[in-house]
């Protein structure tokens, strides 16, 4: 590959940020804001050394057409003419954006098989660097129902894939939930504990 600082200082990826900074009004479940994520999905890729501009690009919008749609410049149109990635960044967008069909909106387990199972490696690659994100920030929400479903999710849905697509990524995730798993007993433990 050619130098990676000559490589990266080619990608454009201002018009992107300002179409993800739609996000900066929808707030999380652990705090912040889906812009942030956006952001922190992109400095994982960096992390793995990824610097597929398209991946970049889809990453710093992923959450676009889920939690912004029909705000100012968020549709299809508008991605494709940012730049000659446009159509390939909208495209990777939308596979790793809940579909729907005949007005039914596939579940969050469709959603991940079809992704993990038949998404390209774009989409797969994209996913992980979505979920690591997503559970360091699950270590800030306290609610125990909800970090279980989440690292259930994880475990029966991204982690028997995520070796064959990423091994450091799956160990980073595998390692991840099992902390989060962690935390979450000691937390009900110490509830109970203090509980008269």
């Amino acid at each position: 590959m050619e130098d990676p600082e000559k490589h990266l200082g080619s990608i454009t990826l201002a018009p992107y940020i300002f179409k993800a900074m739609a996000l900066i009004g929808v707030r999380r479940k652990a705090g912040g804001n889906m812009f942030r994520h956006q952001l922190a999905t992109m400095a994982i890729l960096l992390d793995y050394k990824i610097i597929d501009p398209v991946m970049l690009k889809a990453s710093v919008i992923h959450d676009l057409f889920e939690d912004a749609p029909g705000m100012p410049g968020v549709s299809r149109e508008e991605i494709e003419r940012i730049d000659r990635d446009g159509p390939a960044v909208f495209s990777l967008v939308m596979e790793v954006t809940h579909s729907e069909m005949c007005g039914l909106k596939e579940t969050k387990i469709e959603y991940l098989r079809r992704i993990m199972e038949s998404g390209s490696s774009r989409a797969k690659v994209l996913k992980l660097a979505d979920r690591i994100s997503n559970l360091y920030a699950l270590g800030f929400v306290h609610e125990a129902k909800f970090v279980r479903k989440f690292l259930k999710e994880t475990r029966d849905h991204i982690l028997p894939y995520a070796k064959a697509i990423n091994a450091d990524m799956h160990q980073e995730l595998f390692d991840l939930v099992a902390d989060r798993e962690q935390k979450i007993e000691t937390m009900l433990h110490q509830s109970e504990e203090s509980k008269p």
